[in-house]
């Protein structure tokens, strides 16, 4: 089936974006979060009409893409987002992002996949974020990723950072693939620990056999106490 996307979903498309899904994937995930809607005409047609009103605001020629990018040099975009203490965003800067962003700032309307951000960014950090706005025409966008209420560290506890959870990661995907280590089972005598018959030394007897009754241990019988005979003194005799 056919949806439209709502929010920038990753290895799916960009938001507004009309793509094919499996009606499982939308009942089961897309839906319930609300990343995407079905692509009835009507939404594609209010769609369609978005992006031609947006495109008439982007360059439509090379001096327009110039001045566009002369501006753009000048500026620096400020993502504040939640990250926890080695830098990682809970959640991402998509391209997206980026294209609103400029708008909001600079009210200069960009065409998102013209925005060469490769993967979602996850890490806060600065930035160059290269966008192609005409042929021939590209700039560098400086974008800074900050945690909210902070500033960025210097750039050397940034890559240190990075090098240790990168560090963390790798020890433990080696520790999810190292083999288990085999399980030794004790043999049944050693498992219930009967002792085992000693050889005779050269020269020795060999030891007398041990019966069932002795290798478990069980006490000899007691002596039951004789019956009086006709010798013997009763009670009531003087």
């Amino acid at each position: 089936m056919d949806v439209i996307l709502l929010q920038d979903v990753d290895k799916l498309g960009l938001r507004g974006d009309v793509v094919s899904v499996s009606r499982g994937y939308m009942r089961n995930f897309l839906s319930p979060r609300r990343l995407a809607e079905e692509a009835t005409k009507a939404r594609v047609a209010e769609l369609e009409r978005r992006e031609a009103e947006r495109a008439r605001h982007e360059a439509r020629t090379v001096e327009q893409a110039e001045g566009i990018a002369e501006t753009l040099r000048k500026t620096v975009l400020r993502f504040e987002v939640n990250a926890g203490p080695r830098g990682t965003l809970f959640g991402s800067v998509t391209a997206t992002d980026v294209a609103d962003e400029i708008w909001r700032t600079r009210k200069i309307r960009v065409d998102r996949r013209k925005i060469d951000l490769g993967d979602p960014i996850k890490r806060i950090g600065r930035y160059d974020l290269p966008i192609a706005l005409f042929e021939d025409v590209r700039v560098d966008v400086k974008t800074l990723v900050v945690p909210i209420g902070g500033e960025l560290p210097p750039e050397e506890e940034l890559e240190q950072m990075a090098a240790e959870e990168a560090a963390e990661e790798a020890a433990a995907a080696a520790e999810a693939q190292a083999p288990e280590e085999p399980v030794e089972y004790l043999d049944e005598e050693e498992d219930v620990g009967v002792p085992q018959a000693e050889e005779p030394q050269e020269g020795e007897a060999p030891a007398a056999p041990v019966s069932e009754e002795e290798a478990v241990g069980v006490p000899e019988a007691v002596a039951e106490p004789p019956e009086p005979g006709e010798g013997a003194a009763r009670p009531d005799e003087p």
